[in-house]
């Protein structure tokens, strides 16, 4: 009878990943925010559309809540890079950019652009 090896406990905070797999990951983990704020982005559209006072509101949000602002950037972020990154799996699925050398540059361009785009846009903002 052949003797079974219990499992083993992966760290994942100890494992490298390849930069596609962090991008991969980043995708799927900026798809998941955008989804969760609809509901939000919803009731604040829906609010400012109710008269004065509501757009008031939430223009006061906007403009002085620290939360909010700070959500705002992330959503920023999550939106440049599921685009970015959903651009680069379209190309990868035309057999565009599918060597190993291709795809990390490419996966290095989506985190990179991203970040930067996101912190230029906060910029102009300002």
């Amino acid at each position: 009878m052949r003797r079974q090896t219990p499992p083993v406990f992966l760290n994942l905070l100890q494992i490298r990943f390849p930069i596609t797999a962090v991008m991969s990951i980043l995708h799927r983990l900026s798809g998941v925010l955008l989804f969760l704020n609809i509901p939000l982005v919803i009731y604040a559209l829906q609010l400012s559309l109710s008269g004065e006072a509501g757009f008031k509101l939430v223009q006061d949000w906007l403009l002085h809540s620290l939360i909010i602002q700070v959500l705002l950037v992330i959503l920023l972020w999550a939106l440049l890079h599921h685009l970015f990154a959903g651009i680069r799996f379209l190309l990868l699925d035309i057999d565009i950019g599918v060597s190993r050398a291709a795809a990390r540059r490419s996966a290095w361009w989506v985190n990179i652009s991203a970040l930067l785009i996101a912190v230029l846009l906060v910029g102009l903002c300002q």
